[in-house]
């Protein structure tokens, strides 16, 4: 009793595969869940090395760790976690520790840290990202908390991580739900560059009319280049896949898509905190648009838009289409990393740009090869208020600017949507734009509403009586 280092409650798929790959890493682990299930499958999956003891009771799970006790809960967001806590309140000590590593969102996180302090006990809300590969092998962790506190999860944190350059893709982040607010802006960005990756395939597939296997090889080829991540290498994968039928099994899935509802929070706190995140908005809106789909089959019939037939240098159209699609990528790393800079601020989180991008290097579903670029960047300037001012990365958006926007002139002139790539690209015009004509919407506003201006000329708030 008191022996083990660590605990986890809920044991479906990511909690079984964070306590094996703990035990893996010579940790001596307990699991809780009231499933006798899945504590039996737990018991059989552990080999003779591992120290692994798994319960359905409560209170024997908690006498198995050692103080401070470190408990993750791995159970769905919302009421049953805070039913798990009230569950382990009863039996837990000052100086213990909770961590809550779902999909969170952040204002939970903050109450929960404030009534569990109020009692003694250290609440975490971390980040998780992998999938359950991950969660086996190697995720990327992003713990926020108190900072003393991580001193007693660390260690075991650092050695089940994904690991880039020998470096771990966990460290603490900051303060109270610094965690679980950084997980939610690395799912935003996730959403962006997903309905990037889904309109550069629907502009070759429809566009280009390509065939689905030069389709796949585009996607396997993108990955050995500036593009390489795990969203391209996955879509390689994806678009090969057969059907039991022998068919290429990605057009027998339904474009209905579903969401779990990270990236509705991405843009909402985004409004909250006047940071513009034009692209992920457009990708919470197609994935909106994708279930109206009795509409769009009735719009399709009349809606007519007639394209002109085009002949394509498919090699050098297929060579745009990636500039164009890097570009907007990159754009879409900067919305995140710029809300982030915000709420950093705003919340008092203190995070550091620079440990983010290293964290996301390896283990996460948006790790890129671009990260160590963004790190480098806030390496030089920690200050940074836009990635996009680094010279570095302007160098690069500006080589590219023509590709997105020849992509998106042909994306219009076929009428096929490209809400990501256009809004990219918006995003770039807007931000590089020493003026805009917001100026007449100050007007506009005064003239209806009487809701005041500021002048170029003057200092001061200023109306105007407009009808005289």
């Amino acid at each position: 009793m008191n022996t083990f280092d660590f605990g986890i409650v809920g044991l479906g798929v990511m909690g079984r595969n964070l306590l094996l790959n703990m035990a893996d890493q010579g940790h001596a682990v307990a699991g809780l869940d009231l499933d006798d299930d899945k504590v039996l499958s737990l018991t059989e999956e552990a080999n003779s090395q591992h120290r692994i003891k798994a319960t359905t009771a409560v209170e024997d799970f908690v006498a198995l760790i050692r103080q401070p006790r470190a408990i993750l809960i791995l159970v769905p967001a919302g009421k049953p976690v805070d039913a798990v806590i009230q569950n382990l309140l009863p039996h837990l000590d000052k100086g213990d520790i909770l961590i809550d590593g779902g999909n969170t969102c952040f204002t939970d996180t903050d109450r929960r840290y404030t009534e569990l302090s109020a009692k003694g006990i250290h609440f975490f809300g971390m980040g998780i990202s992998g999938g359950e590969k991950g969660a086996r092998f190697g995720p990327s962790l992003m713990p926020g908390g108190n900072k003393e506190a991580y001193e007693r999860l660390r260690p075991i944190f650092e050695s089940i991580a994904a690991k880039v350059n020998g470096e771990p893709c966990v460290e603490y982040l900051g303060n109270g739900s610094a965690g679980n607010y950084v997980k939610m802006a690395h799912n935003g960005i996730e959403y962006g560059i997903m309905q990037l990756i889904s309109e550069a395939y629907d502009l070759m597939k429809r566009g280009y009319e390509l065939d689905d296997t030069t389709i796949q090889k585009v996607f396997e080829d993108w990955n050995n280049t500036e593009l390489e991540s795990y969203l391209i290498e996955i879509t390689g994968h994806i678009l090969k896949k057969k059907d039991t039928d022998g068919q290429i099994l990605i057009n027998l899935i339904s474009d209905w898509a579903k969401s779990k509802g990270t990236g509705k929070w991405t843009s909402q706190n985004a409004m909250d905190l006047e940071v513009p995140l034009s692209t992920v908005d457009a990708a919470v809106a197609m994935r909106e648009m994708s279930k109206n789909k009795p509409e769009r089959i009735e719009a399709s019939s009349k809606l007519i838009w007639n394209a002109e037939q085009t002949n394509t240098d498919l090699p050098a159209a297929i060579e745009t289409l990636k500039e164009a699609l890097y570009f907007s990528i990159l754009i879409t790393y900067a919305q995140g990393l710029a809300l982030l800079t915000k709420a950093s601020k705003e919340y008092n989180y203190e995070l550091n740009l620079e440990t983010i991008a290293k964290i996301w290097r390896g283990g996460c579903i948006i790790r890129s090869v671009v990260l160590e670029d963004f790190r480098k960047a806030y390496a030089k300037n920690s200050e940074l208020k836009n990635i996009l001012l680094d010279d570095s990365i302007a160098k690069t958006l500006n080589e590219n600017q023509s590709s997105i926007r020849n992509t998106v002139q042909f994306a219009v002139q076929k009428g096929i949507p490209i809400a990501g790539l256009m809004n990219s690209l918006a995003y770039f015009d807007a931000y590089r734009s020493e003026n805009l004509p917001t100026n007449l919407i100050q007007a506009l506003r005064d003239y209806f509403g009487a809701h005041t201006y500021e002048r170029t000329d003057t200092n001061g708030i200023f109306h105007t009586e407009w009808n005289d």
